[in-house]
């Protein structure tokens, strides 16, 4: 059995504040699930986070307020915390003082979502990252899955599809492909999990359920059982794993952020070297490292 778990990054709304929409999906084999979630576990506790949820996009972005801290990385984790949130405090009286509706419920939403790192410094957090992601980079037993789609260039109705219906039908085709070749081997089966977004997962299990019926545009579907699980992320590590590899990858295609894209693009599904798991939905004439690994011509 193959556990694959979903996440995605950006937004599918065109045009959104996104360029591209991401899917990934992460396939481990479920008697290494073990071995990989203590891993991660490991890595979080070692920065004080042994509870928390790694969600990569809050993790990197700046917090200003530990700017205005003087000698914040010289303080113990107990009083860096205690500073941050004095200074948001002020920040958010500050906000209803003056009225701010929108900005006070924007700053709220921040501080909610950063609040389990904020003993953490910038550089810190970034570390941390990177060894999540080089614990993923080494998981020769994990493959990944993506689709990556740029909005410019998607026409829904050349596809009969929205950008996050076709994004899914390409993960679900490329996992299901995945697990007919592992199937050579011994009977195989494979499972979605997928983070539990409710505009996704109803739509997202009524796809899955025709996907049983008719198939996907690629492949007939024999291998992946039942409707994707919906689960909470904060309380999946692997689901994190995959917001990761997400992020990873539309800041590669956005923005050619090549550090944590190359450790996460080592563990995408290839078949005699070219990168079959991940594509750069985009112009022909792209010549990113998705793209070219894609088009490779096999061995």
């Amino acid at each position: 059995m193959y556990l694959c778990y979903i996440d995605e990054s950006g937004t599918p709304d065109v045009p959104g504040n996104t360029s591209h929409f991401i899917l990934a999906g992460v396939s481990i084999p479920i008697w290494h699930w073990h071995d990989a979630d203590r891993e991660i576990r490991q890595v979080l506790s070692r920065y004080g986070l042994d509870t928390a949820e790694l969600h990569t996009a809050w993790l990197l972005r700046p917090y200003h307020e530990q700017r205005q801290i003087p000698n914040f990385e010289q303080m113990t984790w107990v009083n860096r915390r205690a500073a941050v949130i004095q200074k948001r405090t002020a920040a958010l009286l500050a906000l209803q003082r003056r009225q701010k509706k929108s900005a006070y419920r924007q700053a709220k939403k921040t501080y909610a979502h950063t609040h389990a790192y904020i003993h953490l410094t910038h550089s810190e957090r970034v570390n941390l990252v990177r060894e999540v992601a080089d614990k993923v980079s080494n998981w020769g037993f994990a493959r990944l899955f993506a689709e990556c789609i740029d909005k410019v260039h998607f026409d829904p109705a050349k596809t009969g599809r929205t950008i996050d219906e076709q994004a899914f039908e390409q993960v679900v085709s490329r996992f299901e492909q995945y697990l007919t070749k592992m199937d050579d081997e011994r009977q195989t089966w494979g499972l979605l999990v997928h983070d539990n977004n409710e505009t996704m997962s109803r739509k997202h299990t009524v796809l899955m359920r025709d996907f049983h019926s008719k198939g996907t545009l690629w492949t007939r579907v024999q291998h992946i059982i039942e409707t994707p699980l919906f689960v909470d992320s904060s309380l999946t590590s692997m689901v994190q794993i995959a917001d990761l590899c997400s992020y990873a990858l539309r800041r590669y295609v956005e923005n050619g952020e090549q550090e944590l894209f190359q450790r996460v693009f080592k563990r995408a599904d290839r078949y005699k070297e070219v990168t079959v798991g991940i594509r750069h939905f985009s112009d022909l004439a792209c010549k990113c490292n998705i793209c070219l690994a894609h088009r490779q011509t096999p061995i």
